[in-house]
């Protein structure tokens, strides 16, 4: 199987075309280290994370207008101000916070700029950004703040040795995870992944090896329906070592995660039968991840039971979760919006709105799930809805 080849994206600068051309130098070169072939993994990990050369480890604009997509926050400050609320709550008794991938620092600001409000600042703020130029964009941001704030706000090149105490945010992280790829062949797993033909790089299978067949394995078990032939699909397996990082420095608190996704019955449903794989280019999505290497986003719907599994591994409780449109109305965003100054503002708002808690838009394919840690409190986003029977 190869790339679809004929997707319409917008065509690439020069700048863009020779980025490109030397991270697929650098796949081409990975693959043939590794004999011929390469997994999925592997391939999506250089084409968004290899230093210097990768999609986030590279400078060009991703998020915004002038980028290929726009999350929640960058849409509308609605968002990181009902963020805030749950946040206020963890943090009645003092603590701090910490945003894994925090984009431009929008959120950052807007959940600032709201606690201040309120009178429930944190001790600090700390990012962990593996971005340079998003981390540039987010202290410029930062910087624009009230003193009083701005001060509040750290970077951190990894995740804190010390434990923390209150919120760690993560709005669009767990998506972006470097995940496996698989196909079913005569009833047997197959891993996907690129091979060369000539200097064309291709979407290839090979045997499954033991971790990801024993993953299929114990994953088929729990599907209410068989799964068809050529049936395509991706397991996160990262997704584990990546919550017991997190895990392990939230010594008490809460931890909210937001992301597009669905509990694993439905994310494994029969007629889901090319996966969920999404690239992002010039706000344009399409599911060709072999193109525009290193200046597309490539990304992969979460499979919510499985982080919500991985959580309870790690000693972690699954006290919340909800589709953004729950969360949101929980949280007070028609009250935001009532108190707009005036009705070309308030139309503006509602406008933006519509785009986060519409079921077409961002309302039902986003979720938000609450781990927590020593924290028996409920939390208000999740009073309207309760979606963890279906995990």
């Amino acid at each position: 199987m190869t790339g679809s080849g004929d997707i319409m994206t917008p065509p690439l600068s020069a700048d863009e075309a020779a980025h490109s051309g030397a991270v697929a130098a650098l796949i081409r070169a990975e693959v043939r280290c590794a004999g011929g072939w390469l997994s999925f993994e592997r391939f999506m990990a250089l084409a968004l994370y290899a230093p210097g050369l990768g999609y986030y480890s590279a400078g060009s604009v991703k998020i915004g207008a002038g980028g290929d997509f726009v999350t929640a926050p960058e849409l509308s400050d609605l968002f990181s101000r009902c963020v805030a609320g749950p946040c206020a709550e963890v943090l009645e008794g003092g603590g701090e916070i910490l945003e894994l991938g925090a984009g431009t620092g929008r959120m950052a600001a807007a959940v600032l700029t709201e606690l201040g409000a309120r009178g429930r600042l944190p001790r600090r703020y700390a990012i962990l950004e593996v971005s340079a130029d998003l981390a540039e964009r987010q202290r410029r941001r930062i910087a624009a703040l009230p003193a009083a704030l701005a001060e509040r706000v750290v970077w951190l090149e990894r995740l804190p040795e010390r434990p923390v105490h209150g919120v760690i945010l993560a709005n669009e992280v767990l998506d972006a995870l470097p995940c496996r790829r698989f196909t079913l062949e005569g009833g047997v797993i197959r891993e996907l992944g690129v091979a060369l033909q000539g200097e064309r790089i291709i979407e290839q299978s090979a045997p499954a090896d033991a971790a990801l067949s024993a993953e299929w394995e114990r994953l088929r078990e729990q599907l209410p329906a068989p799964l068809a032939d050529g049936y395509v699909s991706e397991i996160a397996l990262r997704v584990a070592p990546w919550l017991a990082g997190v895990a392990g420095c939230l010594e008490r608190g809460v931890a909210l995660l937001f992301d597009y996704g669905l509990p694993r019955a439905h994310y494994y449903h029969p007629q889901r039968r090319t996966g969920t794989l999404r690239c992002h280019f010039k706000h344009r999505v399409h599911d060709d991840p072999y193109v525009n290497l290193g200046v597309q986003d490539i990304t992969a719907w979460v499979d919510f039971t499985r982080v919500a599994q991985a959580a309870l591994e790690c000693g972690l409780e699954v006290t919340g979760f909800a589709t953004q449109a729950a969360f949101l109305l929980a949280t007070g965003i028609e009250r935001f919006i009532a108190e707009a100054d005036g009705p070309v503002e308030r139309a503006r708002r509602a406008g933006e709105a519509r785009r986060l808690l519409l079921p077409g838009e961002m309302g039902e394919a986003f979720k938000v799930m609450a781990l927590t840690r020593d924290f028996g409190r409920p939390l208000s986003g999740f009073a309207l809805q309760d979606l963890r029977g279906s995990l």
